[in-house]
């Protein structure tokens, strides 16, 4: 009896743990993330309460929701496999018809692996008629190399062209090769080392590329910025205001145009606080729910398992409200719902 009241006590701790937001510190289950693993996960008893939902009278969307937004993305993955092997269908295609709008964008995203989500993402973002160019760089900068390296190959498999041989086609100049290079994911893993003389080194040589010349050395910049760690480069931004008098950023607005500059500023903005750069993404976004929904959406998803209690944190100093509330104020329906679970809980 002691023992199953202990083991009861410890998963109501875990539990209250679960719902507190730690920015600036690792928590104990090592993720800043909302979902977590769905304890006593049975990927065949949620399978075919999927099948059973998706064939109820009117569609179950609360049970899909309900599902779907609880599970880990590997949990995810065994249920689709389950599901297929099961009913001889395909979730994807049976949900794409039983679902509509906003919500299926959700649900489709979540059955996804991280790489296919986000080659899906990039290939929409120069698909059609113009360039969404801020998308390009969202997921370019805040990918690690093996998530980069995953994607370029996921890319090929599944549009049938390389993705650098896209990029070009879409882009060009300056940018075009941020993107190139972004893509590479090469950039240097933190050692916990710290390089005074390289700081320095670096914060000259971006000093001399922007000012020798009436255009800026751009390929100096972009390659400090693509190949160094981010904490070396924390410390090369506060080495350059030394010499310049002016911030890293000010520098670019002066010196840069057009979606380089852009591109270069979301790249700094990255390099200094990821989570602080997607939760001004989506502040900005959430100004005019509507067009910029899948911005909302994507951040969700692909942040959950990550460092969306970091976000949160950060959107309500930004926006004055919490994250939570926002999606309340903003949405509806079990599209509301989902984001809703995503999001899990309230910033007081």
């Amino acid at each position: 009896y002691l023992c199953f009241r202990f083991v009861k006590e410890m998963a109501l701790i875990c539990e209250i743990l679960s719902k507190i937001s730690l920015v600036d510190r690792p928590t104990a289950w090592g993720t800043l993330g909302t979902i977590r693993p769905f304890l006593n996960f049975e990927p065949e008893t949620d399978a075919i309460t999927l099948a059973e939902a998706i064939k109820a009278k009117g569609v179950d969307e609360n049970t899909i929701v309900s599902i779907l937004t609880n599970r880990t993305n590997t949990q995810r993955q065994q249920i689709v496999k389950v599901f297929n092997t099961l009913t001889q269908e395909n979730l994807a295609t049976v949900l794409q018809k039983a679902l509509s709008g906003n919500l299926e964008k959700v649900i489709l995203g979540l059955i996804k692996t991280p790489a296919q989500y986000d080659v899906q993402e990039l290939k929409a973002a120069m698909a059609g008629f113009g360039t969404d160019e801020e998308t390009l760089v969202e997921i370019l900068a805040t990918r690690n190399g093996r998530q980069l390296q995953e994607i370029t190959s996921i890319y090929k498999q599944e549009c049938m062209s390389e993705f650098e041989d896209d990029i070009k086609s879409d882009t060009g100049g300056d940018f075009c090769e941020l993107l190139l290079t972004l893509a590479k994911g090469r950039r240097e893993i933190d050692t916990g080392t710290i390089d005074y003389e390289l700081i320095s080194t670096d914060a000259r040589a971006l000093r001399e590329a922007i000012m020798k010349s009436k255009s800026p050395d751009s390929k100096t910049w972009i390659h400090i910025l693509t190949a160094r760690s981010h904490k070396h480069l924390k410390r090369v931004f506060q080495k350059y205001e030394e010499f310049n008098s002016l911030t890293i950023e000010e520098s670019i607005n002066k010196r840069f145009k057009g979606d380089v500059q852009k591109g270069l500023l979301s790249l700094v903005q990255c390099i200094w606080d990821i989570p602080e750069y997607f939760a001004n993404r989506i502040c900005k976004g959430t100004k005019g729910i509507g067009a910029s929904d899948k911005t909302l959406i994507r951040i969700l998803i692909s942040r959950c398992e990550t460092d969306l209690l970091s976000i949160r944190t950060e959107f309500k100093k930004k926006c004055g409200k919490s994250l939570y509330s926002c999606i309340q104020s903003n949405t509806k329906g079990d599209y509301q719902s989902a984001l809703l679970a995503l999001c899990q809980g309230e910033d007081l």
